[in-house]
């Protein structure tokens, strides 16, 4: 199956480091300011988001949870009140280190990207990833690491943009290209990165192509939850 995100960076054809190398780039320029950005894009809305996201992951005391692409660690610090071993890893030492200040001593943070993980294989009891599963440089690869640090049982979690309803789609398109890059130019003073983030949700697969590729990759009890219309969606799987 071809990968539908490797090699592309918007409309250019790039090799796959030099598109990692990018968005790196583009995380380092926005970090101080990527959770303000999120508030104003959203009006809000990606806290309820994740805050459902860990409703679902429902972590327990104990448990060793891995919050992949966690950057700033919002969504760790929602599951580390559980008691459980949160983890966030991030392949942006600049996201991370505006996360340590935020986030309390119980969580920790690691260099690592979605394809190569340093954790040992069958020793994570849920692993969550929060609108970062599209700037991967190779989906199945990344959904095929995520497989191996699972133990069985496991339980994976992906809250990405994905395809709104129909009739809502035309505003969300209008906001996208029109209000977004903008707001990127003003809070963050970097509208070349969000012109990129915007084009990434619209490379991403659907909710049935996500769910029929983390079938491939060896996950059961695969589902997803529209969130907003379909602007978001909340796709689950388990390891067997």
């Amino acid at each position: 199956m071809t990968d539908p995100l490797s090699g592309q960076f918007g409309t250019e054809r790039v090799t796959t480091d030099e598109r990692e190398k990018r968005i790196r780039t583009l995380f380092q320029a926005v970090a101080g300011r990527y959770d303000l950005m999120n508030d104003i894009m959203s009006m809000g809305i990606h806290r309820l988001w994740k805050r459902g996201l860990a409703r679902a992951v429902n972590a327990q005391r104990g448990e060793h949870v891995v919050d992949l692409a966690g950057g700033t660690g919002d969504v760790a610090r929602l599951m580390a009140k559980s008691g459980a071993r949160v983890v966030v890893c991030d392949p942006s030492p600049a996201m991370m280190a505006v996360g340590r200040g935020r986030c309390p001593e119980s969580v920790d943070f690691v260099a690592g990207s979605a394809e190569t993980m340093p954790f040992e294989g069958n020793s994570v009891d849920a692993l969550t990833i929060s609108f970062g599963l599209r700037n991967v440089t190779a989906l199945h690869a990344a959904l095929a690491e995520i497989h191996r640090v699972l133990r069985p049982g496991g339980r994976f979690f992906c809250l990405e943009f994905s395809r709104p309803w129909p009739l809502i789609a035309p505003f969300y398109d209008a906001w996208s290209y029109t209000v977004i890059p903008r707001l990127g130019a003003w809070v963050a003073g970097e509208p070349a990165a969000y012109d990129y983030l915007i084009e990434s949700i619209r490379a991403f697969p659907t909710q049935a192509k996500l769910a029929d590729a983390m079938c491939d990759a060896g996950f059961t009890e695969v589902g997803w939850r529209n969130y907003s219309g379909g602007i978001a969606c909340l796709h689950r799987g388990t390891k067997a």
